[in-house]
């Protein structure tokens, strides 16, 4: 437990999937709470090694990647986290094996939280039909054309799926990832 934390999350394991270009605070500010919340974190990513970060205007920090997505499962997790930014998801939405593994996270009922254009990954796996969402305003077409209903909210969730805008809506959308996983399993998101 973090002192400034607590150990709410203990024994809980989140993957958190980006890659170069992912909006710097919308990775580190989510891992940070949620470590802080007694959980355990992995970044994973396309490539071992780091990450690049874009921080609003130009690039950012690099941030350490724990595990290659495709050495992971979803069973291994209890929640997928997607951070935004343009040129992260955009690389995301086309591989094969982050596309299965949201995909397996949609299905299972498992807490899937994407913000910004973290969405956009969402929109490949064919689940977000019928599913209330927001993101960064310029995809909400992309997401209508999905399926989903789009409202322009700080944070909406739909059992366990939890989606919000920008960096300035991290404060609840953290607070709602915690929330959804503490309330447990929801009835998994296949469209019929």
């Amino acid at each position: 437990m973090s002192i400034f934390g607590s150990d709410k999350l203990k024994g809980k394991k989140i993957a958190i999937v980006a890659t170069d270009g992912f909006e710097q605070v919308e990775l580190t500010k989510p891992k940070k709470f949620l470590e802080d919340e007694g959980a355990e974190v992995d970044v994973i990513s396309l490539k071992s090694g780091s990450i690049k970060g874009w921080d609003q205007t130009d690039w950012g920090d690099k941030v350490d990647v724990d595990k290659v997505i495709t050495d992971v499962k979803a069973s291994d997790y209890d929640a997928l986290v997607l951070p935004g930014g343009q040129i992260n998801p955009d690389k995301l939405r086309i591989n094969k094996d982050v596309v299965n593994f949201a995909t397996e996270f949609m299905r299972s009922g498992k807490v899937v939280a994407a913000i910004c254009h973290g969405p956009w990954t969402l929109i490949e796996t064919g689940l977000v039909e019928g599913k209330k969402m927001t993101s960064w305003p310029s995809l909400q077409t992309d997401l209508r054309n999905a399926g989903a209903h789009w409202e322009d909210s700080e944070v909406v969730v739909d059992k366990g799926l939890i989606t919000s805008r920008k960096p300035e809506d991290i404060p609840a959308f953290n607070k709602k990832i915690v929330e959804e996983i503490l309330e447990g399993s929801h009835a998994p998101r296949v469209n019929v």
